[in-house]
């Protein structure tokens, strides 16, 4: 007498299905010694319940007026938890892969983002990997795990668009660097780095639409400025100017 599934929540809630023979008529399904709930006779060989709360395995049965079933194993268990992300925001586009760390994840169904549900894979019950979906804007979403034990959220991934870069304000400055530059553009919120030349400058933000850097030392010429946040770069190419200092 197989059941689908075979597992589910502590908190009971579970829609079970019992296949077999001699099922009609059934007065009873009892999950150890509580009695389900919602039974429907769908055909001679197949019942449908609703598992009660429990805790560990039990065995499931199945009365009829021709007696009691053998019992089958059913395995309650706990909701999920989740305790970090590999990674906490990403391109809006989606498509970059976290790892989700916490307990109870060995029968992880679905993650949502918001209102975007992926598929994971369970890497063990301590660990899930999943492709992150497309938002539908940037901005924080609460993230949802779903297992056999129920769901559980309480972590925020942030979706983030790409920066653009505008303009610099001043354009050039001394090779030793020490420069302060503004940087205007847009979603500089979550910028991770700024670089000039390729080396990185030590930075501020100011808001969404500015920056603070001081210029790193440099060599003579004109250098591009990438800014770079968690869904990619903008590079203003040969936007800064290193200029030497006078020699007599």
């Amino acid at each position: 007498m197989p059941i689908s599934p075979n597992q589910g929540s502590t908190g009971g809630g579970t829609l079970v299905t019992i296949t077999g023979t001699n099922l009609s008529n059934t007065s009873a399904v009892k999950f150890g010694s509580k009695p389900a709930t919602n039974i429907t006779q769908v055909s001679p060989t197949e019942v449908t319940a609703v598992s009660p709360s429990g805790t560990g395995t039990v065995g499931v049965t199945v009365t009829t007026p021709g007696g009691t079933s053998n019992p089958v194993p059913f395995f309650y268990v706990g909701a999920p938890f989740k305790s970090s992300l590999s990674a906490t925001s990403g391109p809006t586009a989606g498509g970059n892969t976290i790892t989700i760390n916490g307990t109870g994840l060995s029968t992880a169904t679905s993650v949502s983002f918001g209102t975007a549900t992926a598929t994971p894979t369970v890497n063990s019950d301590s660990s899930i990997s999943v492709m992150v979906p497309a938002g539908t804007a940037a901005g924080p979403v609460p993230v949802t795990v779903t297992t056999a034990g129920g769901s559980n959220n309480g972590l925020t991934y942030t979706y983030v668009d790409a920066p653009t870069v505008a303009a610099l304000t001043p354009t050039s400055g001394p090779t030793s660097g020490g420069t302060a530059v503004t940087i205007t553009g847009t979603n500089f919120d979550t910028t991770e780095s700024v670089t000039f030349g390729g080396t990185p400058a030590p930075f501020t933000v100011i808001n969404a639409t500015t920056l603070a850097a001081v210029t790193p030392p440099g060599t003579a010429g004109a250098v591009d400025v990438v800014v770079t946040n968690a869904a990619g770069t903008a590079t203003a190419a040969g936007a800064y100017t290193y200029v030497a200092a006078p020699g007599i």
